[in-house]
């Protein structure tokens, strides 16, 4: 048991002076930046880069099948999808599960829908947009730039007023 918990805070110990490195030598995105051209992979395993999506505003779920707060939005993520469908944005959800696996089960059981892409152990995305907790929400526009780095969760009604409000939406 001792030798569990030893292992256990040292992972943490690496965890946070990994993160100590990276916030001292990397840029961390801010408003109005441009998003990186992050290469992800879908349900079926096909890449998928983010910069594909210019000329619709994209509101970014990141997310993993094991985070209970995470899963409580996916059903306000609908609602949003379903209100907003025939106007210019796209839903992304980013997994950042370990287990690709649980992931894939997740999106099925559930039909999630929107564009569904896993990041798996790749943190370069996590580490670029500052992202140390999940559920995230992220906004970007038409041109790609960042407009909101935490925007409220779905379930939060002031999203689907800050959508609504987007201009050329």
């Amino acid at each position: 048991m001792i030798m569990v918990l030893k292992s256990f805070f040292y992972s943490i110990f690496l965890f946070l002076l990994s993160g100590n490195i990276y916030a001292e030598g990397d840029k961390v995105l801010k408003e109005g930046d441009l998003i990186p051209d992050f290469k992800c992979k879908n349900v079926n395993g096909k890449e998928f880069s983010l910069r594909n999506l210019k000329g619709k505003y994209v509101f970014i779920d990141v997310w993993a099948s094991w985070c209970p707060p995470c899963r409580s939005e996916i059903p306000h993520m609908r609602i949003l999808e379903e209100k907003l469908a025939k106007k210019k944005i796209v839903f992304v959800s980013i997994s950042v599960d370990r287990v690709k696996k649980e992931w894939e089960e997740m999106v099925k059981e559930l039909k999630m829908e929107g564009l569904q892409l896993y990041i798996g152990r790749d943190e370069a995305f996590l580490n670029a947009f500052g992202v140390k907790t999940i559920p995230r929400f992220i906004l970007v526009d038409k041109k790609g730039r960042i407009v909101n780095l935490k925007m409220p969760r779905p379930s939060n009604p002031e999203t689907l007023e800050i959508l609504m409000a987007l201009k050329g939406i």
